[in-house]
C-alpha cells in the first residue's frame, strides 16, 4: 500500500496542475479578449462621435415632444373654452326658438 500512495500523489499533483494550467490558460485569454475588446472601442473615434451625434439628437428630439406637450395642453385648454362658449351659444339659440316658437301669431 505505501508502493500506491507514493505513486497516487504524483498523479493527483499532475491532475491538480493541469487543472490550475486549464484555468489560468481561460483566464489568460479572457483577459486578452478584454484588451482586444478596449483597444478596439479606443481606436474608433467615429463609434464614439456616432454615439455622442445621437445623444444630441435625443435631447432635441425630446425638447421638441416638450414643446409638443406644451402645445396640446394649450389646445386642450383653448378647446375647453371655445366648447363651452358654443354650448352657451346653443342654449341661447334655443330659448329665442323655443320663445319665438311660443309666440306665433294665431
Amino acid at each position: 500500500m505505501m508502493t500506491m500512495d507514493e505513486h497516487d500523489e504524483p498523479i493527483e499533483a499532475a491532475q491538480t496542475t493541469a487543472e490550475l494550467q486549464k484555468r489560468v490558460d481561460v483566464l489568460q485569454s479572457q483577459i486578452t479578449d478584454m484588451h482586444r475588446a478596449r483597444e478596439t472601442t479606443g481606436e474608433s473615434p467615429d463609434l464614439s462621435s456616432e454615439v455622442q451625434s445621437l445623444k444630441e439628437k435625443l435631447d432635441e428630439h425630446s425638447k421638441q415632444l416638450e414643446q409638443s406637450a406644451e402645445k396640446l395642453s394649450q389646445l386642450h385648454s383653448e378647446n375647453t373654452i371655445l366648447r363651452d362658449q358654443n354650448q352657451a351659444l346653443n342654449t341661447t339659440g334655443n330659448k329665442k326658438r323655443r320663445f319665438n316658437t311660443r309666440v306665433r301669431p294665431m
